[in-house]
């Protein structure tokens, strides 16, 4: 799978959620999440926990553009979280953890991420899924219209993941 992203600090959650609704984005669900990032030699690989669900997502950018990332992503569930963070963080060693509150927000093939990340603040992410046969400059549009509507200048996207801006923090 692949997704094209952006990432941006926004200073009011609820303002930028009223600016997504006004052009056609949905609320879909409020998720409490624990990301832990593990020791990897390419690549990203993290454990998400949200309640009783967790996923093992692995992710690489492919190319970084100025503006948006393209990345590669694999998700796999996994039926036991504590004991799967447990013999991961044994085995390749954590890199950080990240916790926070996230609203999902969509619209047609892209979703809306609208995140408090402890210790570092309020974000927007957008991620347009890019469907398999399909060219990621088709979801360029709809990502640089929510980038519009919520007012976000192509200079204030973020390139590091929470976790890197923890490390800096």
């Amino acid at each position: 799978m692949k997704n094209l992203e952006a990432k941006f600090s926004l200073p009011d959650l609820d303002q930028a959620r009223r600016q997504a609704e006004a052009i056609g984005y949905r609320f879909e669900c409020a998720l409490t999440q624990r990301d832990t990032f593990f020791r990897v030699a390419r690549g990203k690989l993290k454990l998400r926990e949200e309640g009783d669900r967790a996923t093992l997502i692995y992710y690489a950018r492919e190319e970084s553009r100025a503006d948006l990332a393209l990345s590669k992503y694999e998700i796999v569930a996994v039926s036991d979280g504590p004991k799967t963070r447990s013999m991961l963080a044994d085995s390749l060693g954590i890199l950080a953890e990240v916790r926070k509150n996230r609203t999902l927000m969509m619209r047609d093939n892209v979703r809306f991420h609208l995140d408090r990340v402890e210790r570092l603040g309020n974000f927007g992410e957008i991620e347009a899924v890019i469907a398999p046969g399909r060219e990621p400059e088709e979801s360029r549009g709809a990502v640089n219209e929510l980038l519009a509507a919520l007012g976000i200048a192509p200079d204030a996207l973020i390139g590091a993941s929470y976790f890197e801006m923890l490390a800096h923090d």
